[in-house]
């Protein structure tokens, strides 16, 4: 390379150096290959760790210069179009995704995920013909303005996991018929005892013997909810006026009984479930001494304190000899997950529990063959049956299931595209999910980095 030298006095520049074309640029600081070293891997690892482990030491801050610098990839033509929305700040905003069904990469991010910014997009990338998305209406209605002559396929991730909160909600409504035929049948451990007494133990208590805020509290929640739900106030009403937020109050409104709202709360499992059996034994053998039954209980494993063993023993003082208690009822987010997984996929102890309870509620019993009948309708591509299936999920004895079969007719054709296309959402939910741990990771180094 040349150098001139400027003759001027004036000149605050005296040196001039010559530029070559592919080797240097003005004010640089590494040479060309090392800059596509390090965009390279910003790309792929976005770490300043591993570029000073090999030898190439960059902040980064530097890194993320070169991220941004890098021009943005034409989008071309996209037949396949995957649409999702991911969280910016979770609960206050939100964008939207846009990713190529073909080639699995996304090709732009949206700043919100509204209906007109997404027709606005589609309308600047004619040539959509498929695009594959979940059911909200912001998004069905963006994709009809800006391509209304594509295909819209809801995603069949979302419809099961629709289907499984539709369900859970419906065994949460039948907990209470479940609790009486689990307290109707034999102990834990099978034992029948005709000396035995059955033991009492007020559920609004918990392990210690002491009265639940929690319970009084609901249960005064639901009350005036209700009160003024039959006042004719409305949830927005009710939420200003009771200082809740407005899902709490829809929940407290919606529930049928005060008993739904406190199942969850009142029928928690815990650490000592599973040496019960052996307590009552013990009891019934003659003894009583909570120190003693604490250390054996060690010896097994309980790495709980003396007072959970004294709080469970306190209702059995006074009885010299004590039924086995029923087997505790399996949490609505257990029989949720035995009912929708395939049953040749089940262990042995999964198999034995969805037949019991089942046979224990007929309701329960007809809402499984629906559930069952969409997993072979969603897995065997036969949209075509979906109306059939609507009718009679409509007509059964569930709401919560009937409600989840009213949402399906109102989006009824991209629901059977759905069912029916081989297309899916997966590579969408997958950017979201790197998108989610970008920015996790963006936070917790934003926590840990103290200024110099």
């Amino acid at each position: 390379m040349r150098r001139f030298f400027c003759g001027q006095p004036s000149c605050e520049r005296k040196i001039f150096a010559e530029q070559t074309d592919g080797l240097t640029r003005r004010h640089a600081r590494r040479t060309g290959a090392l800059h596509a070293l390090l965009t390279a891997i910003a790309v792929a690892l976005a770490g300043a760790r591993m570029a000073a482990l090999a030898g190439m030491r960059a902040s980064r801050s530097t890194l993320l210069r070169m991220l941004r610098a890098l021009p943005d990839p034409v989008a071309g033509k996209i037949a396949l179009l995957g649409v999702d929305d991911f969280a910016k700040c979770r609960g206050n905003s939100y964008g939207t995704v846009l990713v190529d069904m073909g080639t699995h990469r996304p090709v732009d991010l949206l700043d919100s995920r509204t209906a007109g910014d997404l027709a606005a997009w589609l309308t600047d990338h004619p040539g959509v013909e498929v695009i594959c998305r979940d059911r909200a209406g912001a998004y069905a209605d963006g994709a009809q303005q800006g391509a209304s002559e594509a295909i819209h396929v809801a995603d069949r991730f979302h419809l099961w996991r629709n289907l499984a909160q539709a369900l859970e909600k419906t065994i949460r409504a039948h907990r209470s018929c479940l609790q009486e035929a689990f307290e109707a049948g034999p102990g834990v451990d099978g034992e029948t005892d005709n000396g035995a007494e059955p033991v009492e133990r007020p559920k609004t208590l918990d392990a210690h013997g002491n009265e639940r805020p929690l319970v009084a509290r609901i249960q005064e929640r639901y009350a005036k909810v209700q009160e003024l739900r039959d006042g004719g106030a409305s949830l927005n009403a009710i939420s200003r006026e009771l200082g809740l937020a407005f899902r709490t109050a829809r929940k407290f409104a919606n529930a049928t009984s005060v008993e739904e709202l406190l199942a969850p709360t009142l029928n928690r499992s815990s650490r000592l479930d599973a040496f019960k059996p052996y307590l009552t034994r013990r009891w019934n053998e003659g003894c009583t001494n909570a120190v003693q039954l604490h250390q054996e209980l060690q010896a097994q494993g309980w790495e709980g304190g003396l007072r959970a063993v004294q709080g469970w023993l306190t209702p059995l003082r006074g009885h010299r000899r004590v039924q086995p208690e029923p087997c505790p009822v399996p949490s609505p987010r257990h029989i949720t997950g035995w009912i929708m997984t395939h049953p040749d996929r089940l262990d042995a102890e999964g198999q034995v529990q969805v037949k019991q309870i089942l046979a224990r509620c007929p309701e329960l019993e007809a809402v499984a063959g629906h559930v069952r009948g969409f997993a072979a309708m969603m897995t065997n591509r036969d949209g075509h049956l979906l109306d059939d299936w609507i009718a009679a999920t409509a007509a059964g004895s569930s709401p919560h299931l009937a409600a989840f079969a009213t949402g399906l007719r109102r989006d009824h054709a991209a629901v059977t595209a759905g069912l029916t296309l081989p297309y899916s959402s997966g590579a969408v939910e997958g950017t979201v999910n790197k998108i989610i741990m970008w920015n996790q990771s963006c936070q917790a180094m934003c926590l840990w980095i103290t200024p110099r």
